[in-house]
């Protein structure tokens, strides 16, 4: 039988994280993690990671890294022309974690046709909560690094998930997953991870847009 080699959309949080961890147990065969950077900025686009820890999360998965490098305009192209390269390593399916909003699964649907790949989203339209849940129970673990001040204080900032967090996250008004985009978060340790993480986070608040902020972190 052909093995399904897949690609991981990895953003270095819980939610890409855990959609690996699913897709494994459905028999995919993830082989490379392709994490999405602002040319501009030199970070990741939506968690604003250094390179460095994203290499070190790959290495801690003994996974392989890619790499794109886009301006806001030149994202979808760059990210096409990644797929279409993994797909001439046999790589013929991609993972995301993204949960419930329809747009996104149909730019992803639509990334992936276009590169001769079909998307898969393991957490599809699994109860936002829960999966934060069934994330915590398997041992994974996270730190939130970026916030929307829209939405939740700056002082979410650093803090690890647990279920008190999630907890203060509602009492606060904002969805438990974050699935709105209210934060995001760094994983650095759980069941897919040969070692933990060594991070480092504090110091200087990078700004993201109108209400973004996020919290510096590196690989130690």
């Amino acid at each position: 039988m052909k093995e399904k080699n897949c690609f991981v959309s990895w953003s270095g949080g819980k939610d890409a994280c855990l959609a690996m961890y699913k897709a494994c147990r459905l028999g995919y065969k993830p082989r490379k993690l392709v994490t999405m950077f602002s040319k501009e900025r030199g970070i990741s686009s939506a968690h604003l990671l250094p390179e460095a820890l994203i290499k070190a999360q790959a290495a801690a998965l003994g996974m392989e890294s890619v790499i794109g490098r886009a301006l806001y305009h030149e994202y979808e192209a760059v990210f096409i022309e990644i797929l279409r390269e993994l797909s001439k390593e046999q790589i013929t399916y991609g993972v995301f974690g993204d949960i419930d909003i329809e747009e996104h699964r149909q730019w992803e649907e639509k990334a992936c046709w276009q590169a001769g790949l079909s998307a898969v989203l393991p957490l599809w339209q699994r109860d936002r909560k829960a999966l934060v849940e069934e994330f915590l129970a398997l041992g994974f673990k996270a730190r939130i690094v970026v916030v929307n001040t829209a939405m939740l204080p700056a002082a979410f900032l650093g803090r690890d998930l647990s279920l008190e967090v999630m907890a203060a996250i509602e009492a606060a008004g904002a969805d438990a997953c974050g699935e709105n985009g209210e934060y995001h978060t760094v994983v650095y340790d759980g069941p897919l991870f040969q070692k933990p993480v060594a991070i480092r986070t504090g110091g200087d608040i990078i700004p993201a847009g109108d209400s973004y902020a996020g919290l510096a972190v590196h690989a130690c």
